[in-house]
């Protein structure tokens, strides 16, 4: 689910349970205290061919036995709708654009995206175009989940609470989940909203600069590939910065929240044998996501024929998305691939219903969408679309923008991620990846003879005309998509002579010529640490990848610590004597961020005051021109840095001197530290107080509610760009770390629990886990439960 649409579900999900619900919060919080469903017990599957059984261990972690992969993927959709069963109805209504249904007018905006965007048009295209195969798979899954619904004894208590009842599950509404996915990585929108905005907006060399790409962490992982940096425009930065002092307008604020926030992505890497203690090559994969209660996956074991596969699954999409076959791990990370451009659309001057195209001029296709209101009348939109895409709901420049994405295209998503259980060599694997149409993620791989590969999966489009940065128009016909590339020139990494490979998100070394998939990469910090420590590393085993996995240095913020202690000198201090305080804060800072670091509170907001400041400044030309402006940039960093390295006045807005800016920002960043933390000291002030872990289910929302019903709110190591990333409810949603072959001593650990229902004892059993970083086994355990399915007789 979307980071907006989370806090929406949350704020509608308030006011409903406590002034729309018969009981209000006593009825949800009797039963939260209810007894735990029962877990044992039949059930009688549609189109089940032979009995299959779950076994169920401590943790409430499943292990299906069947005779096929079909019967496999029913008892799957049985075990996940048993524990699972709210959540995967607002993941398909989330998607389909259902919420405001359930929820109320809090949630419409979010429907009224959806339905603009076309997205369960889209998935009734996608799914009748899928292989047999993969098509077999979704109706066998949607069978377990109606059977389910069909057996249980008791709906869970949001449904109580909301009134009503879950629909059947259609095969359609996996499809719906997966399009959820691919929006919840997708961060192509606004990075071209902002490419375009910039370039119209600010002379060439600055846009450059802005648009570098390629932060120093990465530039020293790419060596001799890195590209050229563009040169610092200082002429135009002052400029720009004159005139921002000159103009009689306020400054605002133009940076997002999400710019050089934490990244939608993930950390992975493999170790070939050639560098572990026996010979075995092993596979480390945390995904980075928006936390909630239930977790977004669910861990599954699945043994059918001659497959065994172990991992994790989404809930609503049968398949295990990282795991391992015995024969084969892998872990994903997000590629932030280039697979969206913003079509500028001719509208003709006299007819608003049409639009040009390269065989002339065409009338806007328009489909009446109805949005069903919880308490209020039913809602119509119409959703425009274009021969390349809908219409996005918000212009760009005043102009109205098709949106032309691989989501969206009906030959742009299948679920071939589904036949890494037949894949046996790091050859295999990558053949499945590169034709599976999925979100584009970065593949790490290692199979059981102690190979390991990179590579990417997921449909990547052949531009002509265009190289995918701005929105252009494709009218006349000279840019558009041609198809997608085929999988032979999807880049990878086989056997690395360094003996491993990392992602984290950055950009790979893929060789000279090798054509770029994106361009908004993260920084390159946690590729940088990562591949630091692995260099060093010998006999590495899997407990040395979990405690990488867990690493908390953060030099990524010595550049600020520095900055801040040249300009605290002795004089500054006795002219400003409450900088003495910042002074000790930043002198103590340990270099990492663990919850007792001390200064690191304050200089990550003075790293914000400094960013916000000096990009108001750079920016107002942009601001003038979209006044809604909110820069979304991947780094932020790279320019900002540059520009203070210079230490200029005239490049940052500082009309009373260097050094009286960066004094000024310290005292701005130390008081709004203070602020919040009931006017303590900043030195102190750890940083466990700042980061703290904050996962909520969507009814804990009353003091009484969130005890029961959120995970603890309390302090967790890690940073924005520390391996270990955390950032509020933004943290790593699953730990693996696996040598195929060895399942039994793999790890695998994610927070909260299996089951979604506040009454099962496996809601919440792996959190302790999770937050501490203590390894939890990935294979299930000894059997605690047996469920056994059967087929339904005539």
């Amino acid at each position: 689910m979307r980071r907006g649409v989370r806090s929406l579900l949350l704020s509608a999900l308030a006011s409903l349970t406590i002034a729309g619900c018969a009981d209000g919060t006593q009825g949800a919080a009797r039963a939260a205290r209810a007894a735990a469903p029962r877990a044992g017990g039949g059930v009688a599957v549609p189109g089940l061919e032979s009995a299959a059984t779950v076994t169920s261990d401590r943790l409430g972690i499943p292990t299906i036995r069947a005779a096929s992969r079909e019967d496999a993927l029913r008892a799957l959709g049985v075990v996940t709708a048993r524990d699972r069963l709210f959540q995967l109805d607002l993941l398909r209504r989330s998607s389909g654009g259902r919420l405001a249904e359930i929820l109320g007018r809090d949630l419409l905006a979010a429907d009224t995206r959806q339905r603009l965007y076309g997205v369960p048009r889209a998935a009734s295209a996608i799914l009748a175009r899928l292989p047999e195969r993969q098509r077999a798979a979704l109706d066998a899954y949607a069978e377990g989940v109606n059977a389910y619904l069909r057996s249980a004894e008791a709906l869970p208590v949001e449904f109580k609470e909301l009134g009503y009842r879950p629909e059947p599950w259609r095969p359609e509404d996996s499809v719906l989940v997966v399009l959820g996915m691919f929006n919840a990585l997708s961060v192509s929108e606004e990075l071209e909203r902002s490419r375009t905005v910039l370039t119209r907006s600010l002379p060439k060399g600055v846009t450059s600069f802005l648009l570098e790409g390629t932060d120093p962490y990465t530039r020293s992982l790419l060596g001799a590939e890195a590209p050229a940096a563009p040169p610092l425009p200082a002429e135009e930065l002052r400029a720009l910065v004159a005139q921002s002092r000159s103009a009689d307008a306020r400054r605002g604020a133009v940076l997002s929240a999400a710019s050089g926030g934490a990244p939608v992505g993930s950390n992975g890497w493999a170790v070939a044998g050639q560098r572990t203690s026996d010979g075995r090559a092993l596979l480390a994969n945390d995904m980075h996501l928006e936390l909630g209660v239930p977790n977004i996956w669910y861990r599954a074991e699945l043994r059918y024929g001659d497959s065994e596969v172990a991992g994790i699954v989404l809930p609503g999409v049968p398949m295990v998305i990282v795991g391992t076959n015995r024969h084969v791990a892998w872990g994903l990370t997000n590629l932030d691939g280039d697979v969206m451009d913003l079509v500028q659309i001719e509208a003709h001057p006299g007819r608003p219903d049409e639009y040009r195209t390269p065989s002339g001029w065409r009338r806007f296709d328009v489909a009446e969408e109805t949005i069903r209101v919880r308490g209020e009348a039913d809602v119509t939109v119409a959703a425009r679309r274009t021969l390349w895409g809908p219409v996005a709901p918000r212009p760009l420049l005043g102009a109205k923008v098709a949106i032309r994405w691989t989501a969206l295209d009906p030959g742009g998503v299948d679920l071939g991620l589904i036949d890494m259980d037949r894949a046996r060599t790091v050859e295999e694997a990558i053949a499945v990846m590169n034709a599976a149409g999925g979100p584009g993620c970065n593949v790490l791989l290692a199979d059981r003879r102690g190979r390991v590969a990179w590579t990417v999966t997921g449909r990547m489009p052949r531009r002509r005309g265009l190289d995918g940065s701005v929105s252009v128009s494709w009218a006349d016909g000279r840019a558009g998509w041609e198809g997608y590339l085929p999988p032979a020139a999807l880049p990878r990494i086989v056997d690395p002579p360094a003996g491993f490979v990392v992602n984290a998100n950055h950009r790979m070394p893929i060789g000279e010529g090798a054509l770029e998939l994106g361009r908004d990469y993260a920084n390159g910090y946690r590729a940088f640490r990562i591949t630091e420590r692995l260099r060093e590393a010998r006999a590495v085993t899997e407990a040395d990848l979990l405690s990488l996995q867990l690493d908390t240095r953060a030099e990524f913020y010595g550049f600020y610590r520095d900055l801040a202690l040249r300009a605290l000198t002795g004089e500054a201090v006795a002219r400003r004597p409450p900088l003495a305080e910042a002074r000790r804060a930043v002198a103590a800072w340990d270099g990492r961020a663990d919850a007792s670091s001390v200064g690191l509170p304050l200089l990550d907001r003075f790293r914000r005051v400094l960013a916000g400041e000096v990009f108001a400044a750079w920016l107002g030309a942009s601001r003038a021109a979209e006044p809604t402006l909110e820069l979304e940039l991947s780094d932020i960093d790279t320019p900002l840095q540059r520009a203070l390295d210079a230490r200029s006045a005239d490049l940052v807005p500082a009309p009373e001197g260097w050094d009286a800016f960066v004094l000024a920002a310290l005292e701005k960043a130390m008081t709004a530290v203070k602020q919040e933390h009931g006017g303590r000291p900043v030195d102190q002030i750890a940083w466990g107080a700042v980061s703290r872990v904050r996962i909520a289910h969507p009814l804990g929302v009353t003091p009484e509610l969130a005890a029961r019903l959120n995970m603890p709110d309390e302090p967790l190591p890690g940073c924005n760009e520390c391996v270990r990333l955390v950032s509020d409810s933004f943290a790593a949603s699953e730990r693996l770390v696996v040598s195929p072959g060895h399942e039994a001593e793999g790890i695998l650990h994610m927070p909260t629990g299996q089951s979604g229902d506040p009454r099962s004892p496996h809601y919440r059993d792996q959190q302790r886990a999770w937050v501490d970083g203590r390894p939890l086994p990935l294979l299930a355990g000894p059997a605690a439960h047996t469920l056994t399915l059967v087929p339904e007789r005539p």
